[in-house]
């Protein structure tokens, strides 16, 4: 376990600094990382957010979001696996009654990992969930669905799978059916984790199928989930700074992978010095994408620090606060992640495309890992709140 706050990075830098080793090897050859989790849920960092009175250390949010920038520094896939453990969480440490907090908090402080059976493929809505967890006459629930891009699910102890709220007529769950998340077993009879995740970026979050066979789920493992917007909350916010700071992550590593490159690179003939690094296009080119990746990292730093006020003083103020920080952290982030991952073969030169050194992987993990959340929906919500004081919707991806 790690006791206090000032430890947390520290830690999280050392584990940063081995997963690193092989990241590109595992992305070439898909090696899923096994060895590499299982030092994560070692290393105390999945326990972070555990609340005080819970046994843990309740980390702020600047804290957390630098974990998840340094992780995805190194290795971007890696980073993705436990963001659906910190937001569920959250979900947890909203909703659940204090025996749910006790076990399931419990469970995180010995090293479980909790992974998402979340998001399910059309013709349906994105909000619409057509799993289903229907009561039974003895007081548990069954569960049954089919979930997709489901990150993390194939390591995990716990998989939470969101699903409607069902009283067993058959009606076809809307947007507007209350929905619960149910915490089940990996090993729970009936659920079953496909590893058919064929993405060209991300390659090695395992974000497969979860398929729900009739799974039967103690009442004491159903958390209420539609609760945590029926007033300000802070849930989304935090969804989604975790995913900017694995953006802002990507961003970081590209920068820092295309500064090598340039480290190696031959000059252009036409600049007449001795190396690239000297070049003034190369120069120009390294200060541009310093302040993109700078600015996004700062917009990353406030709005985790949003975050944490609004939470100490939650009102539909500060909640809109929060959420709007996150989401200009958000469209910073996705722009200096491409930008970066883009930008570092300008800075390499010819060479840097060898396929040898495969760094097509940062690009591909920022174009595959930004398409989360489109930050098209970020700016309309940013824009009606900068004119007319409107306020995001209250939902998990704002």
């Amino acid at each position: 376990m790690i006791t206090s706050v000032d430890d947390v990075l520290p830690v999280a830098r050392c584990l940063a600094e081995d997963i690193a080793v092989g990241a590109s090897e595992r992305d070439a050859q898909r090696v899923l990382p096994h060895t590499e989790i299982k030092a994560l849920k070692d290393s105390g960092l999945l326990a972070i957010t555990v609340p005080k009175q819970c046994g843990g250390i309740a980390a702020p949010a600047p804290v957390v979001a630098e974990v998840f920038r340094l992780l995805a520094h190194a290795d971007p896939s890696l980073a993705q696996i436990p963001h659906s453990h910190f937001t569920f969480l959250e979900a947890l440490r909203l909703q659940g009654t204090v025996a749910q907090r006790e076990q399931f908090f419990g469970a995180v402080l010995g090293g479980a990992l909790v992974a998402n059976a979340q998001s399910e493929r059309g013709p349906h809505p994105i909000d619409v969930d057509s799993t289903t967890l229907t009561p039974r006459a003895g007081g548990d629930y069954v569960l049954t669905g089919r979930k997709f891009y489901s990150t993390g699910a194939l390591f995990a102890d716990w998989v939470v799978v969101r699903a409607s709220r069902s009283d067993g007529s058959g009606e076809v769950p809307v947007a507007s059916t209350p929905k619960a998340v149910a915490f089940v077993p990996r090993d729970a009879p009936g659920l079953d984790v496909v590893d058919d995740w064929d993405g060209m970026g991300q390659r090695t979050t395992a974000s497969g199928t979860v398929t729900l066979d009739d799974v039967i789920v103690p009442a004491a493992h159903v958390v209420p989930f539609s609760p945590i917007f029926s007033g300000p909350t802070t849930y989304g916010a935090r969804a989604q700074l975790w995913h900017s700071a694995i953006d802002v992550g990507i961003a970081t590593g590209a920068l820092a992978a295309g500064v090598h490159q340039a480290g190696r690179a031959r000059a252009h003939f036409e600049a007449r010095v001795p190396a690239a690094v000297e070049d003034p296009t190369v120069i120009n080119a390294a200060g541009e994408l310093a302040v993109t990746v700078r600015s996004a990292q700062s917009l990353l730093a406030e709005a985790a620090r949003r975050v944490d006020e609004a939470s100490a003083h939650l009102t539909e103020e500060s909640a809109a606060e929060a959420s709007v920080a996150v989401a200009a952290a958000k469209v910073g982030a996705v722009r200096a992640a491409l930008a970066a991952s883009n930008g570092l073969f300008e800075l390499g030169g010819t060479r840097s495309a060898s396929a040898s050194d495969n760094l097509s992987r940062f690009w591909r993990d920022a174009r595959t890992h930004t398409l989360h959340d489109p930050t098209r929906w970020k700016l309309q919500h940013i824009g009606r709140y900068t004119l007319s004081g409107t306020p995001p919707p209250r939902h998990g991806q704002i």
